[in-house]
């Protein structure tokens, strides 16, 4: 596990909405990342798609 320096703003945004998830902040920060990431490698999937994969765990996605 590292470290990632955020801004101040940022770690407000990801306080708030690992409260409203019910979420750690850093279990929210990792959904974030997770759903940045399946965003940029699948640009043609809706959101709501990229949510449905990546509960089912599809590490399909990131491999390509």
């Amino acid at each position: 596990m590292g470290i990632v320096k955020i801004t101040d703003q940022l770690h407000e945004q990801l306080r708030l909405a690992s409260a409203t998830m019910d979420r750690s902040i850093n279990a929210q920060a990792e959904f974030w990342i997770k759903i940045g990431l399946l965003a940029e490698l699948n640009p043609s999937l809706p959101y709501n798609e990229l949510i449905n994969r990546l509960l089912l765990d599809k590490p399909d996605l990131i491999r390509g």
